[in-house]
Parts: C-alpha cells; structure tokens; sequence
C-alpha cells in the first residue's frame, strides 16, 4: 500500500508528502495524527509539529531554514513562512564513521575499455576538435558539417522533413531515406565551441585552459585537433603548460593550428581535414578491452531538481558512489552552492584535516563572491525546484549532498583541477547543471549520473551521461531523455540498495558501450565554462 507521509531522518519535524491529499485530510504517522490545514501536493512538505516563529525546521537531520511566522501542524512548508538557515561551520568537530557496502558480486567484474598509456582507461573513445578562442567558432562550425556528413551515420530529421513538407504544402510527402554507416566504427568525432579565450581577464583564460587539458587529458579521448587564431588570450604556450601540470607525461597525439600562421581559411581547413583524418584513422584501431570497476569515474550530478530527488535519486546515486569507492574506483561531488548546510558533515567526513579546511575556504570564498554581487546562496533554487517542494537552499543542499554517499572525502579540488586520488572527491563548481557537468568532466570523470525530478536533456561532448528520474511521472512523460526511473523507491517497491545495485550493473553497460544513453541517441552534446563568475 502507498505510503502518504514520510520522515527522512529520525530527528526531522517535516514530513514530505508521498501523493496528492486533500485538506481535511486526516493521515496517522507514526503515534501522531496530522490533519492537513489545505490542499498538498506531492513532494511538498509539512509541518510535523506547530512552529513559533523563528524555530528550526530540520529535514534529513539538519537544519534547513527557520519559520517566518507561527505554522500550524499540518500546514504546507511555503517560501512565504520558511526562510533559508545553515549551521556555520567553522572546522572539522569529529570524524565519522563509514561502513561499507557488500560489494561481493562485483568486486570480479570488470568492464570494456579504452585503455590509454598513462594508466587511465575510458568509456568512450574521441577524437575531439576546439578552439582555444571563440573566433575560431564559425571553423568549427564548418569543420563539424565535414565530418559528420562524411564520417558519420546520417538520416534527415524528421522535423526537418516537416519543415520540408511544410515549403512544399504537400502534407503527405515522404521520403525514403537510408542510413549510409560510419566510415569507422571504432571512434566518435566530437566539436567542442565557447565564448572564451579572450576578452574579459587573463585569469579566466588559464581557468579555460586547465579546463580544456582536462577534456583532452580525460581517457574518453583519443587526441584532439585545435584550433587557435594566434593573437588571443588563451595562448597555445598556455594550453599547453595546463596540460602539463596535469600530466607531465602526456603522450595522446594532437594537431594544433594557428589562423595567422597559415594563410587563407581554405588553406588551413584543407591542412585539418588532411591531418586530422589521418590520426582520426589511427585513433579507430585503438580497441576495448577488460578493465577492473576501480578504472571507473563517475560523475555526481543533478538538475531540476523536485521534492523526491533527495528521496529516491540522490541516495540511489550515493548507495552507487558507495560502492564504487568500496571496488577502488572515483567519484566526483560537485556543485558548491548546493552543499550549504552540509558542510560539517562533508568537512568530517575529510580524511585529512587540511581537506576539511580547503574545503571551507572555497565554500566561504564563493559565498562572499555571490554576497559582494547583491545576492546569495539562498537565491540557488529556481522557480521550477520552489514549485516542486524545494523552498530553500539548504533543503535543496541536504538532498543534493546525498549523491556523494557516506563514504570519506579523499581530496577536495578547486575548478580545473584533475582527479588523482580514487574515493570520494568535492570539485568547486556552480549549481548550474551544464556547468557542473562540464567541470566533472574535465576533471576526469569518464561516466557522469544525472538526477532529475522535473526533466532536462543534457549531455556531454566526451561522457556518457545517464539521466535518472526521481518519480516515475517523469519518466514516463519524457521516456527520450530518461535511462532509469528511481520511482519504485517513492512507491515503497525497491530500496535505495536495489536500485543502487541495478544502477551498477546499468553502469557496466554503459562504459563496455553496450548500452547507448539517451542523452548520447540525442546528440545533446552541452559544454559551457564557467568564468568565475557569479553563477549559482
């Protein structure tokens, strides 16, 4: 039987509502009776006790925000009589302890990767082209149409077909079109553009640079064609030096091209296209092969967010993290301004002292950079997480948190910086989905789990991003961009540790290329920098 009401913590005094109930509505929990003061909503909340105001209101064992006027028990959790609150933080208080998960049935599984000279070992293998200045967008651009028409499978749009029965007010046109199939089948050509490299401050170049090594430094790519105009911020001396702090002992095969060097534009593409094809041709004959679970890197993320994500998804996805970081492998936990109010778990949970302090010190510093421009950590929810139960942000952060698991932190990493040490790993990144992803990626992570309450779409150029659905409604209304539906743990038909383990085995597929993300069959490839800005 579905349950109505549900306490995520033992000392929470907020329940969230599992479905639709109706004022008047009377629900026994636990040794209490709540009788609901209006109309609830699914994943909203209530108050579980009366609330005077300026008493706490604590969800998932934390405090979340306080009460802006007296709430009556029963009545909904508003952003009109719940303000945001978090505990300060000033050091690690204790250490915590970690049991791990029985990981039995995996520690002897492996999956299909690419294995490159350096050690590290992909899930996908791409030869990616960039500019390092957004002049040289519109060459990419035309570089992009090259390829993809000649080197990969290509079937018009059907939308494209509308438009064309549309011209031709014939309603009824069809065509017969065949697929032609790939010159390779062993690599993916993959086009990276941005708005950066020049302009601005110097400072954001360098930070565009160690992002851009990253991506070509990440096992999911075989070597990169660049293009540089020659006269921008983000020099190639720059590009270069980033990629070599990273790894000294970088060996992928990269072409570089700079405009200014090389003439007319029809010169320098027929030198790319040349060049590129051939070390395109090597690259394919690269092949998968076994690799132990401890090669994998996943990425933890999520993005429209609703009142179920921190209930069913993001636990899914920290059972997951868990487990990985039992079998030796990474996982990355990013998007600073949605860990407010988590903090003096995550800094205990610092197998290092300094780590804890690092990790404060981004926190602080990106907090007083959101506070000097007139806003704050407390504006990060957006209409679409407010309208689905998540009125503020250290609500929205203490669900968010519970993507990273319970296992320790190994290493805390500012923006741009590259993955070295196998655990759980904080990564300083904006809430803003596509730029948290973007930065995971770049950091290293070679698979990246996307939750979702509410649906979005995004993908990434290099890794395989496998979106996951915190209610079923989602995930049967948007069925082209959902890979698994977490719905069953809402409906009280899985536990978070069964869906974890199918998430596993789902993630074995993925990276041996069994199985093709949706986001992958779209061709949604998202990529945006962050400029150190302020961006919640």
């Amino acid at each position: 039987m579905q349950k109505k009401l549900i306490k995520v913590h033992p000392s929470d005094n907020v329940l969230v509502a599992l479905i639709n109930l109706d004022k008047g509505e009377q629900v026994n929990f636990e040794d209490s009776q709540i009788t609901l003061t209006s109309d609830v909503k699914a994943k909203h909340k209530i108050a579980a006790q009366k609330f005077e105001t300026g008493d706490r209101i604590i969800m998932y064992g934390v405090l979340v925000g306080t009460a802006n006027t007296i709430i009556e028990k029963g009545e909904v959790l508003t952003i009109s009589n719940v303000k945001h609150q978090s505990e300060k933080v000033y050091g690690k208080t204790g250490s915590i302890g970690w049991t791990a998960p029985n990981i039995e049935r995996w520690k002897d599984k492996t999956f299909l990767g690419y294995h490159r000279e350096d050690g590290q070992v992909g899930t996908e293998n791409v030869w990616l082209f960039f500019p390092l200045v957004f002049c040289e967008n519109r060459n990419i651009e035309i570089l992009k149409e090259i390829f993809e028409k000649e080197l990969l499978k290509q079937k018009v749009n059907k939308h494209q077909m509308l438009l064309r029965s549309l011209v031709s007010g014939n309603d009824n046109e069809v065509e017969d079109i065949k697929d032609t199939e790939n010159v390779f089948d062993n690599i993916d050509v993959k086009f990276i553009t941005h708005q950066g490299g020049c302009g601005g401050i110097r400072q954001d170049s360098e930070l565009l640079a160690k992002l851009l090594a990253g991506y070509v430094n990440n096992p999911n790519v075989a070597g990169a064609t660049v293009l540089s105009l020659g006269c921008q911020n983000l020099q190639i001396e720059i590009f270069k030096n980033a990629l070599k702090e990273i790894n000294p002992n970088f060996q992928k095969p990269i072409v570089i091209f700079e405009q200014q060097q090389m003439g007319t534009v029809d010169e320098m593409l027929s030198a790319i296209v040349k060049d590129s094809f051939e070390a395109i041709k090597k690259a394919n004959n690269i092949k998968r092969k076994p690799a132990s679970l401890s090669k994998l890197r996943i990425g933890l993320e999520c993005g429209g967010s609703d009142g179920f994500s921190g209930i069913s998804a993001n636990p899914t996805l920290g059972h997951v993290s868990d487990m990985l970081v039992s079998l030796g492998g990474t996982a990355i936990l990013s998007e600073f301004p949605e860990l407010c109010g988590v903090e003096q778990e995550l800094v205990n949970r610092c197998v290092e002292e300094e780590k804890g302090e690092k990790f404060l010190k981004l926190m602080k510093a990106f907090e007083k950079s959101v506070v000097d421009a007139g806003s704050g950590f407390d504006m990060n929810p957006s209409p679409g997480n407010i309208k689905d139960g998540l009125i503020t942000d250290a609500m929205k952060s203490a669900g968010a948190a519970k993507k990273g698991g319970t296992s320790p932190v190994c290493d805390v990493l500012d923006y741009g910086e590259y993955v070295s040490k196998s655990g759980l790993n904080l990564l300083n990144t904006p809430g803003n989905d596509v730029e948290s992803t973007t930065a995971m990626v770049g950091s290293g992570a070679t698979v990246v789990l996307f939750t979702t309450g509410l649906g979005t779409p995004t993908g990434n150029p290099i890794a395989p991003i496998i979106k996951v659905s915190s209610n079923t409604e989602l995930a049967t209304k948007m069925p082209d961009i959902i890979d698994i539906d977490t719905g069953a743990v809402i409906r009280g038909e899985k536990t978070i540790e069964e869906m974890g383990e199918a998430m596993l085995d789902f993630i074995i597929d993925v990276a041996s290329g069994k199985t093709i993300t949706k986001a992958k069959l779209l061709n949604q490839n998202d990529f945006i920098p962050w400029k150190r800005g302020v961006s919640l």
